[in-house]
């Protein structure tokens, strides 16, 4: 769900095929996959369910304090890995004529014919029902109604969004951004809300920066494939850059945010303000040499900023809570 988180995705840093490489053919395609249960695997998205359910934890751990119940987190990460995994397969449902069209996706099993389009939608829809189910009847409904919002909106909004207008991408940081909302309201319910908003706030920023590195590298590929990305709309990258730097600015004294709203201390507000100035090095760099191999350091940096921060928030957000 991490377009993210999700999308938050990490697929594009999958070793990318170049124009001057023969197209693969369905026949080697089909050869890339062992087995259907593997292609099933292939369709939940695995990686970015994996980032998404870290976040869950976040969310979790930083609205329960010292008053964590194991069991409950287990339900939470288990239910929002169910929908998270549906959501994935059902936005590779929609996107399989896409999907044919680029070189990173092709592969995949729907455009690749390993999977039909049926078996994908009845996989997808199975996984996101019977997860949100599981978190309604076994943690506080608010983390089951956040679930649901993350999964339509994902699924309905921001895939159909993806070939029609450059704003898909903020719109996708929406859902993107949900996971640790999700993880707070198994926590606490509805109580304490600007919390959730804090870790949803730096979330949401920092995925733009980094989408935008990633769109910036694949432009072509995703050009071939009718998505409307900025970099696209912007050969130049003038445009990209700036929102780039803009975001990433805005990430320095997001720390000081999650202090105000009682997330965080002191040492977070510090070090979300270094790593975001770090982050905006890079992305500073980006509009001086607007190259691919410039826009990969920026989405390593953002790679580094992800983790840290979170880092710092449960280092100083949740410890001492729990020990104290």
């Amino acid at each position: 769900m991490m377009k993210a988180v999700v999308e938050v995705e990490v697929a594009p840093l999958e070793p990318f095929v170049g124009a001057h490489s023969a197209q693969p053919t369905l026949a080697r395609a089909a050869a890339a996959s062992p087995s259907r249960g593997a292609d099933y695997l292939e369709l939940t998205k695995p990686r970015i369910a994996v980032m998404a359910l870290f976040t869950v934890g976040v969310g979790y751990l930083l609205g329960a304090g010292a008053a964590v119940d194991p069991v409950v987190l287990i339900h939470t990460l288990l239910g929002a890995g169910l929908v998270a995994a549906g959501g994935s397969a059902l936005n590779q449902w929609l996107e399989h004529a896409i999907d044919a069209r680029m070189w990173r996706t092709m592969k995949r099993p729907l455009p690749a014919g390993r999977l039909t389009p049926a078996e994908a939608f009845v996989f997808g829809a199975g996984l996101g029902v019977v997860g949100m189910a599981y978190l309604f009847a076994t943690v506080p409904y608010p983390a089951a109604v956040a679930a649901a919002a993350t999964l339509i909106f994902y699924v309905a909004v921001y895939t159909p969004l993806k070939t029609l207008t450059v704003w898909n991408t903020v719109v996708g940081a929406v859902p993107g951004a949900l996971p640790p909302v999700i993880g707070w309201c198994a926590a606490r319910g509805w109580d304490g809300m600007p919390g959730a908003a804090a870790l949803f706030l730096i979330i949401f920023l920092w995925q733009l920066p980094h989408f935008l590195a990633i769109a910036w590298m694949y432009r072509d590929d995703y050009a071939r494939g009718g998505l409307r990305m900025l970099p696209i709309t912007d050969p130049a990258g003038g445009r990209t850059a700036a929102v780039m730097i803009a975001t990433c600015a805005a990430l320095i004294p997001v720390g000081l945010v999650a202090v105000w709203l009682g997330v965080a201390g002191p040492l977070s507000a510090v070090g979300c303000a270094v790593l975001g100035a770090l982050f905006l090095r890079e992305a500073v760099r980006f509009n001086r040499t607007r190259t691919d191999r410039q826009a990969r350091r920026v989405l390593r940096a953002s790679l580094l900023y992800l983790p840290g921060a979170l880092g710092l928030l449960l280092i100083e957000g949740f410890l001492p809570r729990l020990v104290g």
